[in-house]
């Protein structure tokens, strides 16, 4: 298997992004991480380079909702690191609430942030690798793109749908070649997006999922639900259940 050197991950001041970067600190990878909150860039570069000083750590400020500054901080951290292995697309938000209940403007920012700030990223990562002739796009989706849910999750779940099929076609468009795409679709993880939320079923902690997540993006398969138990299968029997189970599920 190859070993992906040059990571760049999204959204990772906090939360999943976070985890991860210190899962794959661990492992001896160098890595390239923007978010909007740079002081918590600072932070985690501090952090990680006490857990590994081996390792080189680039950060930089970025709002993925700029989608011009998210080619020029995806090139600058090309430049830095020489090529980039690995571009983890993870930024996203969970704002919003049922449809026409007055709160479009939250709706639309989560379809924003996640759908077309991430068709940006990729793009933006694609366009490394295909002049480099490898490497490996990874996508953070949802358990929720195998349904529709209501309330706050309704936009949140479409985007995340949409995210899973843009992966697909990508993973198609470059298929038989040195470039792979990763489609992970995370369970309920404990993260900032959730944290307001009070019991959810199967609900494991953020390092619990982050290292299930990194481990899932080593395999690098197209598609992966974690943690494995009990999402691998959990995730077919959500796509037959009646829309009343899933109904009390958000």
């Amino acid at each position: 298997m190859t070993i992906r050197e040059n990571i760049l991950i999204t959204g990772a001041s906090s939360g999943l992004g976070k985890g991860m970067a210190i899962e794959f600190a661990k492992q001896g990878r160098n890595l390239a991480l923007c978010a909007r909150r740079y002081e918590n860039l600072e932070t985690l570069k501090a952090e990680l380079l006490e857990l590994n000083p081996d390792i080189n750590v680039f950060i930089r400020s970025l709002d993925v909702n700029d989608h011009d500054a998210v080619f020029e901080v995806f090139d600058a951290f090309k430049q830095d690191l020489g090529r980039l292995d690995r571009v983890i697309v993870n930024a996203g938000m969970g704002k919003g609430a049922s449809v026409g209940t007055g709160y479009f403007h939250a709706n639309k920012q989560t379809a924003t942030t996640n759908f077309v700030s991430a068709l940006a990223q990729c793009e933006a990562a694609m366009a490394i690798f295909r002049a480099q002739n490898s490497g490996h796009l990874v996508t953070i989706s949802s358990i929720s793109a195998v349904r529709g849910f209501r309330r706050a999750m309704t936009v949140y779940a479409a985007t995340k749908a949409g995210l899973t099929s843009l992966s697909e076609g990508i993973r198609m468009d470059v298929m038989n070649t040195p470039i792979k795409v990763t489609c992970i679709h995370p369970g309920f993880i404990r993260s900032e997006i959730n944290e307001k939320v009070e019991k959810v079923p199967f609900m494991v902690d953020t390092d619990v999922g982050c290292r299930a997540m990194v481990k899932a993006i080593e395999k690098e398969e197209a598609n992966a639900f974690v943690p494995s138990w009990p999402w691998a299968l959990l995730h077919w029997v959500m796509r037959i259940a009646p829309a009343s189970t899933i109904r009390k599920m958000s």
